[in-house]
């Protein structure tokens, strides 16, 4: 997890990213208690969400202790305490989505400090506009509306409604106890932890109960909202609600507005790949006796094992110094041209898809290129990723050809001008007039690029990927 010191203590405090100087000096209170306002981890970011908190109400915590796990939009981190004190009240529960940077997500403490509800009703009352927001997945009481009509509605309706608005926001939110592996385990799978019963403490949902958690048992409750005259065999089906986790929503967002925005257009070539496998069995086979003498190049272990999608990342890199107009990304009123080929690698994830930058691939040899991608697909996989590692990027590679296709076309990852979709390499008989039999047999790899047309014209992207096609059909020029 990445580890992020957050101080909100009134004696010693720093304004966090994305909270204006007017509304942090209205969160620190002259009384001794304190608001602990959801913090931003990027300059970027805007909302995010509570895991869980690792501290209860009314709990201590001491300076490097985690006072809660928080998603971003690409990642789960750990916030920690850099003074010590008490978390005297939580306002935000486990589990909120879409939490405004900002909003007040708790209530800090000292010893001896006054910790009565009228002194934590006052301190929420300050800077109003910084009030907590409930969470976007939870409705708002219904009785603000219909005020304006109450002669004509019948008593009971509006003592119900009037009963409803009186509950405080933690008594008007569900909150399901669970711990951190049982809900991880969960969100990979799908399983919605409102229908499981917990077996821990106080109904605390655990790892096993998730794991004994059968897909089945999930039907029957759906069949309650079924209308009357419902049969019992449609009932009877079963299917799986999952949540919309803050990672989705943002790739749906992205991908949504880069499909509809940009004017994609899309060149595919046939490249020729046995001289990369060629070259590539030579490098693995010297790499066998280099790993056992644990010799070291640039920090690099020499025995590095190669692989086809390192030499991709490398002839993508060459190919966007040959035509660097490639390089750029469209700003609205502007078109912003990289002077270094940042290449983001498109890796699948249990919680959507992330791209990992492999930062200046031009400068860097095989070796290194290899390495870094191993380490930060693996970051990425473990959800380990710095904002700064997955932020940014010049180009996108997004490579399907383990899973067998043979080629697509990806959606261009913006405000990037172009991402590439690498396919499958197979076997193909070509003409040949110098072998005897008139053919041969060679294998071949088919690579789209998905261009935006306001930044690459056509004639540009048909540059860019006879450069490419030209660096993986002769290897040996990464040498030089």
């Amino acid at each position: 997890m990445l580890r992020t010191l957050v101080q909100q203590r009134a004696r010693a405090c720093a304004r966090p990213a994305g909270i204006s100087a007017r509304q942090f000096h209205a969160s620190r209170s002259s009384a001794a208690l304190t608001k602990f306002l959801f913090p931003a981890m990027s300059p970027t970011m805007t909302e995010g969400g509570i895991s869980s908190w690792k501290v209860k109400e009314g709990g201590s915590f001491a300076p490097g202790d985690v006072l809660l796990e928080m998603e971003t939009d690409k990642a789960s981190m750990d916030v920690e305490a850099q003074d010590e004190g008490i978390l005297v009240k939580i306002v935000i529960g486990d589990g909120a989505k879409e939490v405004k940077v900002g909003s007040i997500a708790a209530i800090l403490g000292e010893e001896g400090d006054d910790v009565s509800a009228e002194a934590i009703e006052a301190l929420l009352k300050e800077g109003g506009e910084e009030k907590a927001p409930e969470a976007k997945t939870e409705e708002k009481p219904a009785a603000e509306k219909p005020q304006a009509k109450e002669d004509s509605k019948p008593a009971a309706p509006k003592e119900e409604k009037k009963s409803e608005k009186s509950l405080s926001p933690s008594e008007n939110r569900t909150i399901i106890f669970a711990s951190p592996i049982a809900k991880r385990i969960a969100l990979e799978q799908g399983i919605p932890l409102s229908q499981i019963k917990g077996t821990g403490p106080e109904g605390r949902i655990l790892k096993s109960d998730v794991e004994k958690y059968k897909p089945s048992a999930a039907a029957a409750p759906s069949s309650s909202s079924a209308p009357a005259g419902a049969s019992s065999a449609s009932s009877s089906s079963t299917y799986t609600d999952t949540p919309v986790s803050n990672m989705r929503r943002t790739i749906a967002s992205r991908l949504t507005e880069s499909k509809n925005g940009a004017p994609h257009y899309y060149l595919t070539a046939e490249i020729n790949m046995d001289r990369v496998n060629k070259l590539r069995e030579v490098f693995n086979a010297a790499a066998k006796s280099a790993e056992a003498a644990g010799s070291l190049k640039d920090g690099v272990k020499s025995g590095t094992k190669l692989s086809v999608n390192d030499f991709i990342v490398k002839a993508s890199a060459l190919a966007l110094q040959d035509v660097p107009e490639v390089n750029s990304g469209w700003h609205g009123d502007f078109v912003r041209q990289y002077h270094k080929a940042d290449i983001s690698i498109a890796v699948a994830t249990p919680n959507g898809l992330i791209t990992p930058i492999i930062t200046d691939v031009g400068a860097k040899g095989l070796a290194t290129v290899s390495a870094q991608t191993k380490a930060l697909a693996a970051k990425a996989r473990d959800g380990k990723l710095k904002p700064e590692e997955y932020q940014g990027g010049s180009f996108t590679i997004s490579n399907l050809g383990m899973f067998g296709v043979e080629s697509f076309t990806a959606i261009i990852n913006p405000p990037q001008s172009c991402i590439l979709a690498i396919g499958a390499s197979e076997k193909k008989l070509v003409l040949d007039a110098e072998s005897e039999k008139g053919f041969k047999e060679v294998s071949v790899m088919k690579a789209t690029i998905s261009c935006d047309h306001r930044v690459v014209d056509g004639a540009v992207g048909a540059k860019w990927l006879k450069a490419f096609k030209s660096y993986l059909e002769s290897p040996l020029s990464f040498m030089l």
